[in-house]
C-alpha cells in the first residue's frame, strides 16, 4: 500500500458576533465597538512604555517586538489620560477576538436592584461660579474657549458589575464608540475600569485613509419629535455654537494636513444625535503622506490631535491651565483618548467622553461643555446634566441630576 500523508487539518477561525464578544468580557480584558467592528483582547503579552515621550513610538517597538515572539496579529489596545503627561494603560495583549459592529444586544440578565448615593463635585452652584470666572478670562481675552467638567461621583450598595453596565450602553446606542478597559492602579482597592459609549471618533486610520469625526456645539435631546427639530434648527443657527465647533474642527484640519496630502474638510457642519444630545459634527478625511512613519499610525495621530478643543480649548496651553485652576477634580482618562492600533499602523480612538471609571461599590463620571462668549453659567451646567445621561441612564439613575 502507498504511503499516505494526511495534512493536519486546519481548525476553522472562530466567528464571533458583536454581542458575542460583549458577553465574553470580563474586568481585565479590553473592549472596543464602533461602527467598524468589535474587538476582544484578554491577557497582556507586554505593557507599552513610551520612548522619547511618544506613546506611538513605543507601540510600534512593542508590536514588533510581540510580531517577533509570535503573538498573532498584534494589537496594542487601552487608553491615555487627559493631561499631558498622564497615566496611561495602554498594553499588548495575549489574544485578540474581533467580530463585525455589535448590532443588536440583549437586555443584560435581571439583577437586584442597587440602591446609589451620589455626590457633585463641585456643587453645581460651585461649577456655576467656575463657569463665570472662565467668562471673566475670555471677556479680558486671555481665552477664547475652555472646556470645563465637572464630577459626580455614585456610591452602591454592593461591587458595580461592569459586564451589565457596558452591555446597557451598547445596547442604548450601538452606533457609539462604546469601550472597557482596565486602568487598574498602585492602590487601588480593586480592579478598575474605564467604560463608557463616546459619540466622538478622535481618528480612525485604515491603510493610507485617515478619518476624523470632531463634535463641538450641543443640545440636550428631549424625545419630543417637535421640540427636537426646533433644537436642531437653532444649533444650526448658533453664532456660539458654530463658533465653538469652528474652533475644533479647524484645529483637527491644521493637525493633520501636516500628514495628508490630500484633506475633505466640509464647508460646515451637519448635526448628529445620540440617545441624549444633538452635536454639530464635522467628517474630515484624508490621505496620509507617508503611512509607513510611526507618528502615522493611529496612535500617533491620535497623540498629534489630543486634546482637541472639543475637551479642552483655544489657546491650548492657557485653556489647559485654566482647566487645572478652575476644576477640582482630576480628570483622569476623562477627555483623553482610548482604542487600539495594529501591527501595520491601522486602528482606532475615540475621544473618552460619557465615560466614567469604575472600581468596586463606585462610579465616577464626568461631563464638560464648552465654554466661549455667550455662554451663560447655568445652561452649561445643564449642558453637563444632559451629558451625564447616557451613564445614569444605564445604571438605572436617569433623571437624578
Amino acid at each position: 500500500m502507498a504511503d499516505v500523508t494526511v495534512s493536519a487539518v486546519e481548525r476553522p477561525r472562530p466567528v464571533h458576533r458583536g454581542a458575542d464578544l460583549l458577553a465574553a468580557y470580563l474586568p481585565g480584558s479590553f473592549y472596543f465597538s464602533s461602527p467598524r467592528g468589535t474587538l476582544l483582547a484578554d491577557g497582556v503579552h507586554s505593557r507599552v512604555q513610551p520612548v522619547r515621550g511618544s506613546h506611538a513610538r513605543g507601540a510600534t517597538a512593542a508590536l514588533a517586538a510581540a510580531a517577533a515572539a509570535g503573538i498573532p496579529e498584534p494589537v496594542v489596545a487601552g487608553a491615555v489620560g487627559f493631561r499631558p503627561g498622564a497615566e496611561s494603560g495602554l498594553v499588548v495583549p495575549s489574544v485578540v477576538r474581533r467580530a463585525g459592529a455589535p448590532g443588536a444586544v440583549r437586555a443584560p440578565e435581571a439583577e437586584a436592584e442597587a440602591s446609589w448615593s451620589l455626590r457633585p463635585r463641585p456643587e453645581p452652584d460651585g461649577y456655576a461660579d467656575a463657569v463665570g470666572r472662565a467668562l471673566e478670562l475670555i471677556e479680558r481675552g486671555d481665552l477664547r474657549k475652555v472646556v470645563l467638567a465637572r464630577c459626580l461621583e455614585a456610591t452602591a450598595d454592593a461591587p458595580v458589575w461592569v459586564p451589565a453596565l457596558l452591555a446597557r450602553l451598547v445596547r442604548a446606542d450601538p452606533a457609539a464608540y462604546a469601550f472597557a478597559t482596565d486602568v487598574t492602579a498602585a492602590g487601588d482597592r480593586a480592579p478598575r475600569t474605564l467604560l463608557g459609549a463616546s459619540p466622538e471618533l478622535l481618528v480612525s486610520r485604515r491603510g493610507g485613509t485617515v478619518v476624523a469625526n470632531p463634535l463641538a456645539g450641543s443640545a440636550p435631546r428631549t424625545g419630543d419629535e417637535a421640540l427636537d427639530r426646533e433644537r436642531i434648527a437653532r444649533l444650526r443657527e448658533s453664532a456660539k455654537d458654530l463658533g465653538e465647533h469652528a474652533h475644533t474642527a479647524g484645529q483637527v484640519a491644521e493637525v493633520l494636513g501636516r500628514y495628508c496630502t490630500d484633506l475633505d474638510v466640509p464647508d460646515g457642519p451637519e448635526v448628529i444625535g445620540t440617545p441624549t444630545m444633538w452635536h454639530l459634527s464635522t467628517r474630515i478625511t484624508g490621505r496620509l503622506a507617508d503611512s509607513s512613519d510611526p507618528e502615522c499610525s493611529a496612535l500617533g495621530l491620535a497623540e498629534a490631535l489630543h486634546p482637541t478643543p472639543a475637551v479642552c480649548g483655544v489657546p491650548a496651553d492657557t485653556a489647559a491651565a485654566t482647566i487645572a485652576r478652575l476644576e477640582p477634580e482630576d480628570r483622569g482618562y476623562y477627555a483623553g483618548m482610548v482604542g487600539w492600533t495594529g501591527l501595520h499602523g491601522d486602528g482606532e480612538w475615540a475621544v473618552t467622553i460619557r465615560s466614567a471609571e469604575v472600581c468596586d461599590r463606585t462610579v465616577r463620571l464626568f461631563a464638560g461643555a464648552g465654554v466661549v462668549a455667550g455662554s451663560e453659567p447655568r445652561a452649561e451646567l445643564a449642558e453637563t446634566g444632559a451629558k451625564f445621561r447616557t451613564l445614569l441612564r444605564a445604571m438605572g439613575l436617569e433623571g437624578s441630576v
